[in-house]
């Protein structure tokens, strides 16, 4: 199977096959087949891409449900420290953060169920990351955590004075206040 679960329920790693010879190589980025025999049963309506530098850091963003939205987040050029936390109420591992390199090379994806704040870090000189979401982009219902919390303790990879973010993500509140609306259901 190309799913690898984590330690977080419904947070999953996806590897697709890759089919390597002389003239390059071929996968396929995303079968509706493949995730549905994992039992993801998932209609995306949008997709999402972005270029950036080393050193910024975006997130740690979600948006409020009923504009909640999954995601499938892969790496075009470059390589990207990946991170999702959940803030799903009484999930038995609300507030535990997960991350994972996602590369240009590797060409692993995280699919990021609703109900997870996510962000990530540019680690290579730039990179080109694209990601599809299940639900549309809703402006009135963003919500984030700050990406330096020290509840959470993430580690970007990035030194401090070389982090680059955006002055929205500068004023979110840590894990301990932030406004969200998920709950955690047992599959």
């Amino acid at each position: 199977m190309p799913f690898i679960k984590t330690h977080i329920p419904d947070l999953l790693i996806y590897e697709p096959r890759i089919f390597n010879d002389p003239r390059g190589y071929f996968f396929e980025s995303y079968n509706a087949n493949t995730f549905l025999a994992e039992g993801v049963t998932i209609k995306f309506v949008q997709d999402n891409q972005a270029r950036s530098c080393y050193g910024v850091i975006r997130g740690l963003h979600y948006q409020l449900a009923p504009y909640a939205q999954t995601k499938l987040i892969r790496v075009l050029s470059g390589a990207i420290l990946d991170v999702a936390v959940d803030i799903r109420k009484g999930s038995p591992t609300y507030g535990e953060v997960f991350s994972i390199e996602l590369t240009a090379e590797n060409k692993k994806q995280l699919l990021v169920p609703k109900g997870f704040a996510h962000g990530y870090s540019v680690i290579s000189e730039a990179a080109e990351v694209m990601y599809k979401c299940d639900e549309f982009y809703n402006k009135q219902s963003e919500g984030g955590i700050a990406y330096n919390d020290p509840t959470l303790n993430i580690n970007w990879m990035i030194p401090a004075d070389k982090a680059l973010v955006s002055d929205k993500d500068l004023v979110y509140p840590g894990i301990d206040h932030c406004v969200h609306n998920f709950e955690y259901t047992p599959a």
